[in-house]
């Protein structure tokens, strides 16, 4: 099963320097919540789920990382179109707050770990769709719109991934 919805990303061909959309988006690239704690936390855990014998998990935990993986570079990019470096802070193009590790977390049980992911995966969609409500640039609003079908994706598989580990243990 892939760890992304079916439908194309848009393109962003059509998007220009916009300060105002630049400021919304900004955070979910490197902010505490953003996408970086979420490729960081999500590979963290798969390491420790194979650890423990639990392959599956630990496999869609890296299928998962690498979709946001892919949503961190569009971030990135739209950053870059919306006129600021992609640097690893919730507010570019100012070199504050650099991002650090400790946003992520480390817990190492197992129920724990996938539980703090479906709370993650729903602040993301909550943060997202907050986002649709500020912003007035249609075709940021588009990319912010297929991320969000991505991160409902993950939801769902972690809501299985709990529940299968709820049946078992």
């Amino acid at each position: 099963m892939g760890m992304k919805a079916d439908t194309p990303y848009p393109t962003m061909d059509e998007i220009g320097e916009d300060c105002r959309a630049l400021r919304v988006v900004s955070p979910a690239y490197a902010g505490r919540e953003g996408e970086l704690t979420a490729v960081l936390q999500y590979v963290y855990q798969s390491v420790v789920l194979s650890e423990c014998g639990m392959e599956d998990a630990a496999k869609t935990l890296v299928d998962i990382a690498v979709t946001e993986m892919h949503h961190l570079e569009i971030l990135a990019t739209l950053i870059c179109k919306l006129g600021a470096p992609p640097v690893y802070t919730a507010c570019p193009p100012y070199p504050v707050g650099y991002y650090s590790s400790s946003c992520v977390n480390y817990t190492r049980t197992p129920k724990m770990m996938i539980s703090a992911d479906i709370r993650a995966e729903r602040q993301a969609i909550a943060a997202y769709s907050s986002m649709l409500c500020k912003l007035n640039n249609p075709c940021v609003a588009a990319v912010i719109e297929r991320i969000i079908e991505d991160e409902k994706v993950h939801l769902q598989a972690f809501e299985r991934m709990l529940r299968e580990m709820e049946q078992c243990c």
